[in-house]
């Protein structure tokens, strides 16, 4: 199914999600750009979490599953594992810097990233497309747009 584009901004911040998730695994290969070192890796995954990940599940939370919640009971069951889900990359991608398993918690990282972006693009989206109307999947693009203006003006403000 072709992504509305509506949610076009989110699907865009899944290839970097996917990006990372590729990185983070056991025996990935080297990506031209990226680090391919633990140190790196742990940095640039710490980095792109901060930067990315938290503005992009924030739009999620905040924005997307509030405009679907409670139009099906599927979707309903989907929000509830995403938002699971986000709950544990906020724990566990900042304390990769502690762990005293690192391969392996990156690897769980990697691992559990890739399937839960494959969800939300796969299911989720899909499903949203379907049961939003028109109106309501303009209104969910105007407050993301609106959101990732009013990050990027937080964040010059905070490195100023």
């Amino acid at each position: 199914m072709k992504r509305h584009k509506s949610i076009v901004i989110l699907s865009r911040d899944h290839q970097k999600g996917l990006m990372l998730a590729q990185l983070l695994k056991k025996n990935a290969p080297a990506y031209k750009g990226l680090p391919s070192d633990i140190e790196g890796k742990v940095k640039y995954a710490i980095d792109t979490f901060r930067s990315d990940l938290i503005i992009h599940f924030e739009d999620e939370e905040k924005i997307l599953f509030p405009s679907a919640a409670g139009k099906s009971n599927e979707c309903d069951q989907l929000i509830n594992e995403l938002i699971d889900e986000h709950k544990f990359f906020y724990e566990k991608i900042p304390s990769l810097v502690n762990s005293t398993e690192l391969i392996d918690e990156m690897d769980l990282i990697g691992c559990k990233l890739e399937e839960h972006i494959r969800k939300e693009e796969r299911i989720l989206f899909n499903l949203i497309q379907e049961i939003l109307s028109e109106d309501e999947l303009k209104s969910v693009k105007s407050k993301i747009e609106e959101s990732r203006k009013n990050s990027s003006k937080s964040c010059k403000t905070n490195a100023t």
